[in-house]
């Protein structure tokens, strides 16, 4: 059990926060939850490569009791820095980009 005022660097204790999960396919059977409390690091790391395939990128607030999937936010997010800075969109990135545009 967590101490008074210590809180937890998983769920934030007392604290209004939103944290972003990345669910990423590791193989045809196999999907892995992936979780962080900044968007711009989130973004950055799926940019990076850092996932393997990228499903979907879900918020949610603890404290406010609420969830959202944003997979197509983040997706146009994703084309919009690749076109701004003049760059392909990477290969393993193309199938969640895909999925989840309105073109």
């Amino acid at each position: 059990m967590p101490e008074a005022g210590v809180s937890s660097p998983i769920v934030p204790y007392g604290a209004d926060q939103t944290m972003f999960v990345v669910i990423d396919r590791l193989d045809k059977a196999t999907e892995i939850r992936i979780e962080r409390n900044d968007i711009e690091a989130t973004i950055d790391e799926l940019v990076a490569g850092c996932f393997n395939d990228p499903v979907r990128v879900i918020s949610f607030n603890t404290l406010e009791h609420w969830m959202k999937d944003i997979s197509t936010e983040i997706a146009g997010e994703i084309r919009a820095r690749c076109d701004i800075d003049g760059v392909t969109l990477p290969d393993y990135l193309s199938d969640f980009v895909e999925n989840y545009s309105h073109t």
